[in-house]
């Protein structure tokens, strides 16, 4: 059960709808959202093309949002242009990883820390790590000792700790291949339950569903790795495997498999507690954007992005489950 504090617990209330339940904007994209960018435009696309990119996305599909999730280097124009009523989550890890160096290590923008983040306005701070369970154990070791610093210093400031975690196998290079696909299940939920421990501090895990449902039988129409009743069966040990709030991260797929996902892990018996949504919801909107400029990229998430946000709140208002269940001392929070 998560411990809060009444600081806490109020940011968390500002991050969610009043049913407790996160219905996040994921945005904090930087170099991989510069490609998309650059890939759709004849000229050269500088910070200032990422930067009215992520402003355009927060002014338009924020009023639909509960919480919008930016980074510090790219996003903080954009937080100020959000909607009143949206909370704000900011990134704290350096994006990316050093392919030279093994083991996907961590790292911190140095420019900041989780005291600057919250000067700037967070309601919460988010750390994305990648992780192998299975990794060395030196590897292991210090990315374990990584988050608690993280952990500790939000505890430090009362300031909410989202940990994003995206597994991964060292000995794959295809996270997307069925080969990646048959171990998913166990890279995401052993890593769930090691983070769920104590000396971590997490208050919010944002974790990627235990499935590939490109894998899915009746999700696929090409071979399957799971049938669906294996598929719920991981779904719900997964829910199992931890008694903090989880929300669940888009991974680029699709907004339609996405709601279909989030519909299949309600009816597995999963208790998550709502998304931080990214690609799913705009990464169409760059083309536009990009080729055509900035009424362009106005429009389409005026329209589409709109549209993929408010069907997305649909389903998690008859799928997702109030976090405030999992408080544990929800007494002196009754009244607030």
């Amino acid at each position: 059960m998560l411990d809060l504090t009444k600081g806490k617990f109020a940011a968390l209330k500002r991050l969610s709808d009043d049913n407790h339940i996160i219905g996040a904007l994921a945005i904090d994209q930087r170099g991989s959202l510069k490609k998309m960018i650059a890939s759709g435009s004849t000229n050269e696309v500088g910070d200032e093309g990422i930067i009215r990119f992520k402003e355009l996305v927060s002014e338009e599909l924020t009023p639909y949002s509960t919480a919008i999730l930016l980074d510090p280097e790219y996003g903080l124009p954009a937080a100020k242009v959000r909607s009143k009523d949206a909370g704000l989550l900011i990134a704290y890890e350096k994006t990316g990883y050093d392919s030279t160096t093994v083991g996907r290590l961590p790292d911190l923008l140095p420019e900041w820390s989780v005291k600057r983040i919250k000067e700037a306005g967070a309601d919460a701070v988010k750390f994305l790590l990648y992780y192998d369970v299975d990794e060395d154990v030196k590897i292991n070791e210090y990315k374990h000792v990584f988050m608690e610093r993280v952990g500790s210093e939000c505890a430090a400031e009362d300031i909410p700790f989202f940990l994003e975690i995206v597994s991964y196998d060292a000995n794959i290079e295809d996270v997307n291949s069925k080969e990646y696909a048959r171990v998913k299940p166990h890279k995401v939920i052993e890593a769930i339950k090691v983070f769920s421990r104590l000396e971590f501090k997490v208050d919010v895990l944002k974790v990627e569903v235990p499935v590939n449902m490109n894998y899915v039988d009746g999700y696929t129409d090409s071979e399957t790795v799971y049938s669906q009743e294996e598929a719920a069966g991981y779904f719900k040990e997964q829910s199992e495997a931890t008694e903090l709030p989880f929300i669940f991260l888009s991974a680029g797929v699709s907004a339609e498999l996405f709601q279909e996902t989030l519909k299949f892990a309600k009816q597995s018996g999963s208790s998550f507690n709502g998304v931080l949504c990214g690609r799913a919801t705009w990464k169409d909107g760059v083309a536009p954007f990009a080729f055509s400029g900035e009424q362009a990229g106005r429009e389409w998430l005026q329209a589409v992005g709109q549209k993929n946000i408010e069907e997305l709140n649909v389903v998690l208002k008859e799928s997702a489950s109030s976090w405030f269940e999992k408080v544990k001392n929800r007494n002196p929070f009754v009244s607030s």
